[in-house]
């Protein structure tokens, strides 16, 4: 597919913007910007949402929270200004990993229609990023339709909106509302969009190409870092590890409150063999954003150095940060279902990747999920139309193409395993627990 919408940034005619859509002018902070949630990661190293969108600094979002609140502590009949107060409580939840803030947002969007009940676009699509925040990826794309319906020109519900549908495996009907967002909305936003979209159809060559589009527009540290980050994770998944050293430290440098370039340059400390510096940055990382995927792959690694009891510890706090989003409406079933597949239960990782199949039966996250529920319970047979499934785009993805393998290894198709195998092991060291299971599964087929 070609993104025909994809602007050159000199071309002239065109409103390059900063990637940071704004619903006003008090805070420079999109709602598109908080689909993203704080919960585990996705796949090809995404967050839950697939598509990433530049952040805010955090110095610069305290900021704007402070002269909201005292906005309007003076002038509480303000809807905009509430529906940006809203907007910014969701990025907070998502920079601090504390999703007690997403019932501070519900507030703030609430009162935002309250005061205006027609025509009020932006708390509307305020609402689609806090659903969208909480994987609630149907009324996400609902309320984005609202939204659109008032201001069809909306570049935050825009963005939620190919979020949503990305989500939900409605990867056409995405496609065509980022061309819309790319034609009305070019800039890192859009851009870096764009090259999930390419890398979901395997296409890492234009995914790179969009990377460095958006490179080249942004002008804010954080927007500069945020794309270096995951120029650094498309090379990670491609089996390039130097290239993804270099963009990570380039995110660090370009903003060093950035936490995420930290757990990247972990995983290329850990592939190199500098274990004890991957452990730190992880811990460095966990300290400043506790997120469960980082929790996970601090566990993982200390797992595969034979440190069991640190890495139950690491798997407990999991679960038990995972009640609190349970408890604040956030939906992370296909997530969880991987994480009790590898080191919990298999009955609770069949009953999540059920669940979240049933609400996502499309999305490529929700049947790689499913899938490896599958096999875990031992139902291999039922397990493998949906591995398939997963990899049905092109996406190129290392744990992706191992849960194929194993599963066909199962069911004794070896020459298909053996490939899938092979495949996967492209990518050195993707894992530290898997990459070495699937090394020694493709030996013994051998």
């Amino acid at each position: 597919m070609a993104f025909d919408a994809v602007p050159d940034p000199a071309r002239p005619g065109r409103r390059v913007g900063r990637g940071v859509l704004a619903i006003g002018g008090v805070l420079l902070l999109a709602v598109a910007l908080l689909a993203a949630g704080a919960a585990f990661g996705g796949p090809s190293g995404r967050t839950t949402a697939e598509s990433p969108a530049p952040r805010p600094a955090a110095a610069s979002l305290g900021t704007g929270i402070a002269a909201l609140q005292e906005s309007l502590r003076r002038l509480p009949a303000n809807p905009g200004a509430w529906a940006q107060l809203g907007a910014a409580y969701v990025q907070q939840a998502r920079l601090t990993a504390d999703p007690g803030l997403y019932a501070k947002a519900d507030g703030a969007f609430a009162e935002s229609l309250r005061l205006r009940p027609a025509a009020n676009d932006g708390a509307l699509a305020g609402q689609a990023s806090l659903a969208a925040a909480r994987h609630d990826f149907a009324k996400a794309v609902e309320l984005c339709d609202a939204a659109l319906a008032v201001n069809a020109f909306s570049g935050a519900a825009l963005a939620v909106k190919v979020d949503g549908l990305t989500e939900l495996g409605q990867y056409a009907a995405a496609r065509t509302v980022l061309e819309r967002l790319l034609q009305l909305h070019p800039g890192v936003d859009s851009f870096t969009r764009a090259s999930y979209a390419y890398e979901l159809q395997g296409d890492v060559d234009s995914a790179r190409s969009a990377l460095e589009r958006s490179l080249e527009v942004a002008s804010a540290p954080a927007d500069k870092a945020f794309v270096h980050y995951y120029l650094g994770e498309l090379a990670w998944n491609s089996g390039d590890v130097d290239g993804a050293a270099k963009a990570y430290d380039a995110s660090i440098a370009d903003d060093a409150s950035y936490v995420p370039p930290l757990t990247g340059r972990a995983k290329v400390e850990a592939a190199r063999g500098q274990v004890d510096r991957a452990l730190a940055d992880n811990r460095a990382a966990i300290l400043q954003q506790p997120q469960p995927a980082t929790l996970v792959e601090l566990g993982e690694l200390l797992q595969a150095q034979g440190r069991t009891a640190e890495a139950e510890q690491q798997y407990a706090v999991v679960r038990a940060t995972q009640q609190l989003y349970a408890a604040s409406g956030q939906i992370v079933d296909a997530e969880l279902a991987l994480f009790e597949a590898d080191h919990g239960d298999p009955a609770k990782a069949l009953e999540l990747a059920t669940r979240a199949h049933a609400a996502r039966p499309d999305s490529v996250v929700a049947q790689d999920s499913y899938a490896w529920a599958l096999h875990a319970a031992g139902r291999d047979a039922e397990a493998l139309p949906l591995a398939r499934a997963a990899l049905r785009t092109g996406y190129r993805s290392a744990s992706y193409r191992y849960h194929l393998g194993a599963i066909e290894a199962a069911l004794g198709d070896t020459a298909a395993a053996r490939a899938d195998l092979q495949a996967a092991l492209t990518v050195p060291a993707w894992n530290p627990l898997q990459a070495p299971a699937a090394k020694a599964l493709l030996a013994g087929l051998r």
